[in-house]
């Protein structure tokens, strides 16, 4: 079970073994688990509840901003892409530099602009897309949602804090493997016993229980019922960490596992060319040809970023950048030349999307200098539909066209993960399933904290009140063959499993432990 504090190990019926009397490694199974819960506990609680908010995203925002986010469908046509960007624009400070378009279809959904501020914050502008109107402003940052997705990822603490979710992330690994293994039955001829006639009891709390047999009880019911999909938001969300996660993605690249085919050079140069410098003008319809030419000759491109100088995708101002291609390199135009006074539009980059097939839903980042391009970034619910589109800011040629086909083996797992973990892959469903896993893991947090207080020292000088240690320590070579597989494997987690076992022997004695009853 993914307990956050101690048990005794067994749910339903079962009476914890008299001392002693435990299977050889339970104990040492249990203050592992007691050790990890201790230290994920707070950090689970506050997981599951920004999870669980940002999960319905879609249902809360229009509630939380009617007056900015929603509009009454008119029978009008929308004002051009252009147009609105112009009165966004005048609506703020002469400083203010657009950076973002929301591009959406939704007849009762307002147009969004970012712009950057000169004061470094960064201001969403809402219009009426039928007649211009400005409908209010929101600090990108203050945004309710944003607030929220950053207290989940980095507790508002930034590098600091994003480590320590990371730490939290990895130690659940290791409540769940050991919460199964404490309620996995232990003794000769118990399996039998514990699939036949126990196992209802197994799966369900005794609800007629008093005290710490009901908290147990239901503590492991619950662990059991959520190991698997507890397993699953673990893993599908440590690859988005900051330490480990962006490790494994550049790890994932060299492999050739991760990138997309020629996100790394290869036969189609990244460059924004403006008029009149070496190479053609293309079209729309030109540069998606070229990408087709292209792409068996990208497929086997080098992956050298220090060759590719620049910005990468998760530098840009986006709010949602598809995991594969996230340390993509994004082009830049040559600089040390005259820049034309014409440039391709916004209005003309939809169009081009449009004719991709993506008509509502994505975002542009808008050229930021006399060198950048027009990046369009799309991230649907369904992880074969995800986009990345380079366009020329002078020509509009395109420059690359980034499809889920393009992924590497990894990129396309991590992508389906992502949609689950989010809770947009299968509409309702898959939100009240992420919301149900996220509220059970803070309810074993509850159940395994309320366990431990009714089982804690009766002395301050006791200390933590972890289970008591082996009397004669087994060998448990399976168990220390996965500590040391996961500390190599993330190596943030090892350095703290190592000063964990170090404070185990020198700062909680033995006169800090409790008996395993």
């Amino acid at each position: 079970m993914s307990a956050t504090l101690p048990a005794s190990g067994t749910p339903g019926t079962r009476a914890a073994p008299a001392a002693g009397a435990v299977q050889p490694g339970y104990r040492t199974l249990w203050r592992w688990h007691f050790y990890a819960g201790l230290f994920v506990m707070p950090f689970l609680i506050v997981l599951a509840i920004t999870g669980t908010i940002y999960c319905f995203q879609p249902q809360i925002e229009p509630l939380l901003y009617p007056h900015r986010l929603v509009v009454a469908p008119a029978a009008t046509p929308r004002l051009s892409a252009d147009a609105l960007l112009a009165r966004a624009r005048a609506a703020l400070p002469p400083g203010a530099r657009p950076v973002r378009a929301h591009i959406e279809a939704d007849p009762a959904r307002s147009a969004e602009f970012v712009f950057a501020l000169d004061g470094g914050a960064k201001e969403s502008v809402y219009l009426n897309p039928y007649n211009g109107e400005v409908l209010g402003t929101l600090d990108v940052e203050r945004r309710f949602m944003q607030v929220d997705r950053m207290l989940h990822r980095k507790l508002l603490l930034g590098k600091p804090g994003e480590l320590l979710m990371e730490l939290a992330a990895c130690w659940t690994l290791v409540m769940i493997v050991t919460g199964v293994a404490l309620w996995w039955p232990r003794q000769p001829g118990e399996r039998g016993l514990a699939w036949g006639s126990t196992l209802r009891a197994a799966l369900w709390p005794r609800l007629g229980a008093k005290g710490r047999p009901f908290w147990k009880s239901l503590h492991g019911a619950i662990g059991i019922w959520l190991a698997v999909g507890a397993l699953a938001f673990v893993v599908s969300g440590l690859p988005w960490t900051g330490s480990w996660g962006t490790q494994f993605k550049a790890l994932a690249t060299r492999a050739s596992l991760g990138a997309p085919r020629g996100a790394w050079g290869g036969g189609l140069a990244l460059q924004s060319t403006p008029p009149g410098a070496q190479g053609t003008p293309a079209s729309a319809a030109a540069g998606h040809a070229e990408h087709a030419n292209h792409a068996a000759a990208d497929e086997h491109a080098g992956h050298d970023m220090a060759s590719m100088p620049g910005m990468v995708m998760d530098d840009l101002p986006l709010p949602n950048v598809p995991w594969a291609v996230g340390a993509v390199p994004v082009p830049q135009s040559p600089g040390g030349r005259a820049q034309p006074a014409s440039h391709w539009t916004l209005d003309q980059v939809v169009a081009q999307m449009r004719a991709l097939g993506v008509q509502s839903g994505y975002d542009v980042a808008l050229p930021a200098t006399a060198t950048g391009v027009y990046v369009a970034s799309y991230f649907p619910a369904d992880p074969k539909e995800e986009r990345t589109v380079y366009i020329d800011q002078y020509s509009g040629k395109m420059l690359k066209d980034i499809r889920y086909a393009d992924y590497g083996a990894v990129s396309q797992a991590i992508s389906y993960g992502t949609s689950l973990h989010m809770g947009r892959y299968f509409g309702l469903a898959n939100q009240l399933i992420c919301a149900a896993i996220s509220l059970g893991l803070a309810a074993l947090a509850v159940t395994g904290f309320a366990m431990w207080w009714l089982r804690r020292p009766a002395r301050a000088s006791r200390g933590l009140g972890a289970p008591s240690r082996e009397r004669a320590a087994p060998p448990m070579r399976a168990w220390k063959a996965g500590i040391v597989i996961l500390g190599v494997i993330f190596p943030l987690m090892g350095a703290t499993i190592v000063a964990v076992w170090v404070l185990d022997r020198l700062a909680f004695g033995r006169s800090n432990d409790l008996s395993s009853s």
